[in-house]
C-alpha cells in the first residue's frame, strides 16, 4: 500500500510538498524523504507526532530514545513502520525539524493506494522554498519580541471606549417601541 502525505508550513505561505511512500517503510525513511525534498541535514534531531484532527500531539516517534518515562511506549523512527501507527486517510502528523524553536511541518495523509508498492519514497509535488532548517536564536527572540510588542500595543489601544462606558442607564432604552418592532429576515 502507498501513503500520500501532504506537507505544509505555517512559516512559508506557498510551500508544499507531497511525498509518496510505501506503508511498510519506517518513519526514518519518511524523515529522510522529507529532508531530501527540502534540502535539510538528515542528522539534525527531529520527531514525528501523531496528532488528533485539531493538531493535538499524541504519540511521539523520535530518532533516539531520550530516556522517557518507562510507563510510556517509546517509538523510534528506525524501528516503527508507518503502517504501525497510520491507517486512515486524513491522519495528521507534525514533523518537528527544529527542536530549539519548536518549528514543525504540518502533515496529512491524503490518500491510500492499496495494492501498490514503492521501493523508494518519491517527492511527487514540490512548490515553494522551504523555511530555513535552523534559525539563529537571537533572530528568533527578536521576532518573538517584536510580535509581543505588537500585541502589547494593540492591548494599549483597547480602553473603556472600546467596550463602551461603564455606566448604564435604564432610561436610554425605549422598551415600548422595542416590543412593537418587526424584524425583516
Amino acid at each position: 500500500m502507498i501513503y500520500n502525505f501532504r506537507i505544509v508550513s505555517d512559516e512559508v505561505e506557498n510551500f508544499k510538498r507531497e511525498i509518496k511512500i510505501d506503508a511498510d517503510a519506517s518513519f526514518l525513511d519518511l524523515k529522510n524523504a522529507i529532508c531530501d525534498s527540502v534540502d535539510y541535514d538528515k542528522n539534525q534531531m527531529s520527531s514525528f507526532f501523531i496528532c488528533s484532527s485539531n493538531w493535538e500531539k499524541d504519540k511521539e516517534i523520535t530518532m533516539e530514545d531520550m530516556g522517557s518515562d518507562s510507563s510510556e511506549d517509546v517509538y523510534l523512527m528506525e524501528d516503527t513502520l508507518l503502517s504501525d501507527l497510520i491507517d486512515d486517510e486524513g491522519q495528521r502528523l507534525l514533523f518537528t525539524f527544529d527542536y530549539m524553536t519548536d518549528r514543525s511541518f504540518f502533515m496529512e495523509m491524503k490518500k491510500l493506494e492499496p495494492g501498490r508498492n514503492l521501493m523508494e519514497p518519491i517527492c511527487s509535488l514540490s512548490l515553494g522554498k522551504a523555511p530555513a532548517q535552523n534559525v539563529d536564536l537571537d533572530e528568533f527572540d527578536a521576532i518573538s519580541d517584536a510580535q509581543a510588542k505588537k500585541v502589547a500595543a494593540a492591548e494599549d489601544d483597547i480602553d473603556e471606549d472600546f467596550y463602551g462606558s461603564e455606566s448604564f442607564n435604564d432610561d436610554e432604552f425605549d422598551l415600548e417601541g422595542f416590543d412593537e418592532m418587526t424584524f425583516d429576515q
